[in-house]
């Protein structure tokens, strides 16, 4: 299995910096994740590497081979697109058997080959049917198998499941890890979709106007974000984000937020920085608590249930923020309510507010 390396590469369309060195290390055998809103480059990336773009500048490595200037045909890799890109009028079976047809594979290696993918993917009793009598997910289910068919040792994916439903969304984020398990091949993900880098990546990479601002496992991400950025792009809820000053009380440093002082232990800062104070919503906990946390009175904005859990937007003073709930815990409350709330002194991460980067 081999690596995958993309040094400083650049792309641009005229005067648009689509890539502005992108830079990063994948693992082979690994699923890796690239995270980043509309237009910060995801699909430029997977393009560049596929070899469907020319690049500015920059190299694409492959294992041990430079593959900048390889063409298409010749990298052993296979794109899944956002649209399924099917051939409606080919069967199934066709459309599983033409890229191997197309390489002159024999007749009967190829009708093994088939019957392995259909079973993998569970769509065998589709083989004799059209694409367009097939379900969302199945089609998408065709389309991963026509990818594999050949077996290349890179698969690059493109926000493959922006066209389903959510329940189909659920269950294809568990095809697609079960296949990389079953399959032990090296997966490149592009998605704007935190919930689906977090669940099915092992390594994310999130990216920002066509360049790399961290990356890490998803439990580091989420747990010690090294910016404002990406506090806000991994978690759901997003991150609250207040803005505050470093001052001294009793000689031990303190953030002073629009609501009160919250003790602080890092260092770096000095009395008047100004920072941005993070407190994720999860940490947010309802009642007063007499040790280790910030007792606060708040009025409940918004009630938003969820199921198993709800959401509350809470006033503190002018401050809102969010906080999630079990819904059994949540069940009793309204908006126009007050309640107690409390924050972990340890639960807070504070950044710089000019920069947005995290302060350790």
């Amino acid at each position: 299995m081999a690596n995958l390396r993309l040094v400083d590469v650049r792309r641009t369309f005229g005067k648009v910096e689509a890539l502005r060195g992108m830079t990063f290390d994948v693992a082979g055998g690994e699923f890796f994740c690239l995270l980043g809103p509309s237009s910060s480059g995801k699909t430029t990336t997977l393009r560049a590497i596929a070899g469907l773009e020319t690049l500015a500048g920059g190299e694409v490595w492959f294992g041990d081979e430079n593959i900048t200037d390889t063409s298409v045909q010749g990298r052993d890799m296979a794109m899944i697109f956002q649209t399924f890109a099917l051939y409606p009028h080919f069967t199934v079976r066709k459309n599983l058997a033409y890229p191997l047809e197309r390489d002159g594979m024999e007749k009967a290696e190829i009708n093994t080959r088939v019957g392995e993918i259909a079973e993998l993917l569970r769509v065998t009793h589709t083989l004799d049917r059209k694409p367009p009598t097939l379900s969302g997910g199945e089609q998408q289910r065709v389309a991963i198998g026509r990818a594999i068919i050949r077996r290349p040792k890179l698969l690059l994916l493109d926000e493959p499941l922006t066209n389903l439903d959510a329940k189909l969304r659920h269950e294809m984020r568990a095809e697609f890890k079960r296949l990389h398990r079953e399959l032990g091949m090296t997966m490149l993900y592009a998605t704007p979709d935190q919930l689906e880098a977090l669940t099915m990546g092992r390594w994310i990479a999130v990216i920002r106007d066509g360049q790399v601002v961290e990356t890490g496992a998803p439990r580091d991400l989420y747990g010690a974000p090294g910016s404002t950025y990406v506090a806000q792009m991994v978690g759901a809820p997003a991150m609250n984000l207040i803005s505050g000053e470093v001052k001294e009380t009793d000689g031990e440093p303190v953030v002073e937020l629009p609501f009160g002082q919250i003790p602080i232990t890092m260092t770096g800062l000095t009395h008047g920085d100004s920072i941005t104070y993070g407190i994720r919503p999860h940490d947010i906990h309802l009642g007063r608590s007499e040790s280790g946390r910030v007792n606060l009175r708040a009025k409940i904005r918004l009630t938003e249930p969820l199921g198993d859990v709800t959401v509350i937007d809470i006033a503190v003073r002018d401050e809102t923020m969010k906080m999630v709930l079990p819904e059994e815990a949540a069940a009793q409350l309204n908006a126009g309510d007050e309640i107690d709330v409390s924050l972990g002194v340890t639960d807070g991460h504070v950044f710089m507010a000019e920069t947005g980067v995290r302060v350790n």
